[in-house]
Order: structure tokens, then C-alpha cells, then sequence
């Protein structure tokens, strides 16, 4: 799994300032629930511009929810001005780290903030004039460019990482390595961006998992009077539940793990991990 700070856990946890604020000044909600991830904030500003309330709700992971509680933190008794100032890196700083993989969370808190500034400010955001380069994720070039300059990316990985770009079905990988070397320029050492395999994408893996547990794995199962149900995914962690006569079976985890995950290691991904839920 994930190593999450004990900052993060304690967000995640115990999350603060969950809601919505009555009459806000400003508004802004980021993602789509169709992307898995979605955020909106909210705030309250005084007379001053210092920002006297902060709310928000998030529909994501551990990491989303604890980007978007401690940002809400931030935010809280500074001014609109110095609130704009807040980068992704100063929400993860202030959580101890993320892992790399979920830098994206952070930077949704950020994209959160300035559209909520925004709307305070009755401005249109630069970012919505971008050219859509992902449309799993709905990411335009601009944000992508962005990423690359402020985060000092050098690799497609790395901007799968912070924006969730090619992180779905991966036909935008050509474009963003594009991107990348315009953004970088020629003279700066550029990471991963010479022709290799296509590494696999989340949905890619998922529906392999699917396939696999299908075709390999239910059928030897139900033999027995069992069954398994995919429960989730998460980077290389898969979590599935035994169904039927397996699940008051002595060898269950014999099961998940001499038999599951060796048929999705052999016939998927060699890294990937097999848990039962719990």
C-alpha cells in the first residue's frame, strides 16, 4: 500500500472543515465524479479579503481528502492575495509528502483554490482556455505545461503523477511527450521520452485483472462451490473478496495467494499484490 505520513492519516482520518459555506464569496469544484476524482471549495472572506471560512467536499482516495482538509487549514485567517499564492507543493509540504503517485491530489487542491479565487474575483481562470490533450481527465495543455515548468518534470510518468494525464486509456502518451520536450527544450535532459513499451495504464490493468480472474481464475473456483469479486485496484495492490463455499474456507488465503495472485502475476503484472478484503 500507499506510505502516507501521519499527517495525511490524521486528515484522512479525521478530515477538517467537511462541507459547504453558507453564502460564500467563492466558489470552485474541480474533477468529475466520471474521473474518479472531484473536489469543491468553498470560502467566506471579511471585509479585508482575509478568508474567515473554509469548506470543502471531496469524492476521492485518502490523499484527496487529506490535500483538500489541510488546504482548508491553510487557508483559514490569511488574505485572498496570499491565499492565491498556495502551490500543490506547499498542500503536500504541509502533509509531510505524498507518495508520487498522488502528487495529483494536491495539485486538484490547488486547481480548487484559484478557481474559487476566481469566482471571489469574478475572473475567468487562464486554464479553462487550454486545448484538452487528455480526455479521460479532462487536462488541457496549459496544465500540463504548467506542471512541467513549476514541478520540474522530466518524464510522462511524472506528469501522469501530478495531472492524472495519460493515466487512463494512454492515447494522449505521443502528445504529452510532445508537450514535454517543447516545454523542456532540447538542451534539458528529458527522462523516459525515447520510444519503449507502452507501460500499462490503470484502466488497461483493470480490465486485464477483469479478463484474467474471468477466464482463469472464477471457473476453478466455482468448481468447489466458490466464487471472487474484484473489489478494487490501487497501483499494484489488488483487493478482491471470496464469494460462496471460500469464504468459511480454512484456505482462503491459501487461495488469494498461492492461486489468485500467482495467476495475475503470471498472466498481468509480476509486481502485483493480491488482499482480501477485509
Amino acid at each position: 500500500m500507499w506510505e502516507y505520513t501521519d499527517k495525511v492519516q490524521q486528515h484522512f482520518l479525521n478530515p477538517q472543515n467537511v462541507g459547504e459555506v453558507e453564502n460564500a464569496s467563492g466558489a470552485g469544484e474541480v474533477g468529475s465524479l466520471s474521473c474518479g476524482d472531484a473536489l469543491k471549495l468553498t470560502f467566506k472572506a471579511d471585509s479585508n479579503d482575509i478568508i474567515v471560512e473554509a469548506k470543502f467536499k471531496t469524492f476521492g482516495c485518502a490523499s484527496a481528502i487529506a490535500s483538500s482538509s489541510v488546504l482548508t487549514e491553510m487557508m483559514i485567517g490569511i488574505s485572498v492575495d496570499t491565499a492565491s499564492k498556495i502551490t500543490n507543493e506547499d498542500i503536500a509540504d504541509a502533509l509531510g509528502g505524498l507518495p508520487k503517485e498522488k502528487m495529483h491530489c494536491s495539485v486538484m487542491g490547488r486547481e480548487a483554490l484559484e478557481a474559487a479565487i476566481a469566482d471571489y474575483r469574478g475572473l475567468k481562470l487562464p486554464m479553462a482556455e487550454g486545448e484538452i490533450v487528455c480526455e479521460c481527465f479532462g487536462v488541457t495543455d496549459l496544465e500540463i505545461i504548467r506542471a512541467v515548468n513549476e514541478s520540474n518534470l522530466r518524464s510522462v510518468e511524472e506528469i501522469t503523477n501530478f495531472t492524472k494525464a495519460g493515466g487512463g486509456c494512454g492515447k494522449c502518451e505521443d502528445a504529452l511527450r510532445e508537450i514535454l520536450r517543447k516545454a523542456v527544450g532540447k538542451k534539458a535532459e528529458i527522462v523516459s521520452l525515447d520510444p519503449l513499451p507502452k507501460r500499462m495504464t490503470a484502466l488497461q490493468k483493470i480490465k486485464k485483472i477483469e479478463e484474467v480472474l474471468e477466464r482463469e481464475v472464477r471457473p476453478g473456483l466455482k468448481k468447489d462451490g466458490g466464487d471472487i469479486e474484484l473489489i478494487d485496484v490501487d497501483g499494484d495492490f489488488v483487493t478482491v473478496s471470496l464469494r460462496g463455499a471460500c469464504i468459511s474456507c480454512k484456505k482462503s488465503q491459501t487461495t488469494i495467494k498461492e492461486y489468485v495472485e500467482k495467476k495475475l502475476r503470471e498472466l498481468v503484472l509480476d509486481s502485483l499484490i493480491v488482499e482480501e478484503e477485509n
